[in-house]
């Protein structure tokens, strides 16, 4: 027998026999034989690979080099990994309540209800049970957005960007659309509108300056080639000083005069006055078409509190050519975002009870002295988990409505800092190493690192007792 013949690579079990093990036999029961054998492959691999670089493998046997718990183990480790979902529940405690890489809206019971229904079977998503005929998915919200908009019709599609995007290509494709030049927004992921109106087919035509736009700079634009004039809410900044903006109600006598559509992009679109609940005012759908805009577009995930929506609402004849072209096909929503936004719209049927009922405006308006409180209650769990990483206090903080919404209004609200100990130049670094330790809980904590600090916001936390479950009996190193 020669050296190589002896090494423990060679007294590694072949997959065959691995996979007659009892308890990988259990395993393959409870997760079916493809992913099994594919993590035995890669455990008995990894084992090879190991030992070929001059390593060792705990729980060894001397006679056999590794023992079959330790495969075992391995096993059910990367089957487990393999078939654990990559979208997770996480708590959002960063400050932002309405986070766009975290989900935006959280839905309420009833949305989640009706979704669940909806998917669980058929359902009459284009059936119309009174005549027995093909309906249309836009009747189920249809009245709804119209009553409580007062607009004339309305359509929903996948996103309000795609909105943006069927509107202007439906009624402005080779043609002109005047727009301020302040207004020439960019969201999230270098989304620019000017390229929206681009891959719409139609031409910007920027009107007045970034910080200040006249009506007779509308006047002035309007030609034979104008097909329509846009104002876009700059919902994610601000400009401020020596600034000059024209009223949607003058832009819509323009508008009217030359027989020209006037469309409004709200972004977040919130359908009630946020101010009766102690929040900044938005402008609402309900008040830019009383001002005289002719088609308004929002979303439907951020202040309106339901899923991933663009809504369009306005005047019928212009929501019935829009209907009609067949890009709409291609964005349409299916039908568990249609029954989740048909419930959250029901919601507001009742506005006495909306800030209760609606997880987004109960989050935006809960009071500091609340979350300050809740903060006393969990700072002592964190700060036994967090222990090795330094000292946990509860402190105010500011959080913001976020994905656009009101960017210069903050909300007062309390949280957790964790401060590392150590020395200063390896802050960054231990940092880096809390945010990781809060990620790696069985359900991952996301917060902030600022000012030297790791921040965890409480404003979005509504199950105390899970989130003090998570550090029972465990600390972070």
């Amino acid at each position: 027998m020669t050296v190589a013949d002896s090494a423990p690579r060679f007294r590694l079990p072949s997959v065959d026999r691995v996979l007659n093990w009892p308890l990988i036999e259990a395993l393959i029961t409870a997760h079916g034989r493809t992913a099994v054998v594919e993590g035995v492959r890669a455990e008995l691999a990894a084992q090879r690979e190991r030992y070929d670089n001059g390593g060792t493998a705990s729980n060894a046997h001397a006679s056999s080099g590794i023992s079959d718990e330790t495969i075992v183990e391995g096993v059910a480790h990367r089957v487990a990994t393999f078939l654990s979902p990559s979208l997770r529940k996480v708590y959002n405690l960063t400050g932002t309540v309405l986070h766009t890489n975290l989900g935006r809206a959280p839905l309420p019971p009833e949305a989640i209800e009706a979704m669940v229904a909806a998917a669980s079977g058929a359902s009459n998503l284009e059936y119309d049970l009174g005549t027995g005929a093909r309906g249309d998915r836009d009747d189920h919200i249809e009245s709804w957005l119209c009553r409580l908009t007062g607009a004339e019709a309305a359509t929903v599609v996948n996103n309000n960007a795609a909105a943006v995007l069927l509107l202007l290509n439906t009624l402005a494709l080779r043609k002109e659309v005047i727009v301020s030049r302040g207004e020439l927004v960019e969201i999230g992921g270098a989304f620019r509108l000017p390229d929206i109106m681009t891959r719409a087919g139609c031409k910007l035509h920027e009107v007045g300056t970034t910080n200040r736009t006249h009506l007779r700079d509308y006047v002035e634009a309007v030609s034979n080639k104008t097909a329509l004039l846009m104002k876009a809410h700059t919902s994610n900044y601000r400009i401020e000083g020596f600034t000059a903006a024209v009223d949607e109600a003058l832009i819509a006598g323009v508008a009217t005069a030359k027989a020209l559509p006037f469309v409004v992009d709200l972004g977040s679109g919130t359908l009630v006055d946020m101010t009766r609940f102690g929040l900044p005012h938005e402008p609402t759908p309900a008040e830019t078409l009383t001002k005289g805009a002719h088609l308004v577009t929002f979303s439907g995930d951020k202040l309106l509190g339901g899923p991933q929506a663009g809504i369009i609402v306005g005047r019928a004849d212009l929501i019935a050519r829009i209907k009609k072209n067949p890009m709409k096909r291609a964005m349409r929503c299916d039908k568990m975002t249609i029954a989740a936004l048909e419930a959250v719209l029901r919601l507001y049927a009742d506005p006495d009870r909306l800030v209760q009922r609606l997880p987004t405006l109960r989050l935006l308006a809960r009071p500091a002295h609340d979350i300050e409180a809740l903060a006393r209650r969990v700072q002592p769990a964190v700060a036994r988990w967090a222990s090795a990483y330094g000292d946990v206090e509860v402190v105010p903080l500011d959080s913001q409505i976020g994905s656009g919404s009101l960017p210069m209004n903050l909300l007062p609200s309390f949280g957790l800092r964790i401060k590392p100990s150590g020395e200063r130049r390896r802050a960054g670094r231990l940092l880096e190493e809390i945010a990781s330790g809060f990620r790696s809980l069985p359900v991952p904590v996301i917060g902030r690192i600022a000012n030297g600090a790791f921040l965890l916001d409480l404003r979005c936390l509504e199950t105390e007792l899970d989130f003090m479950a998570l550090f029972d009996g465990a600390s972070a190193t």
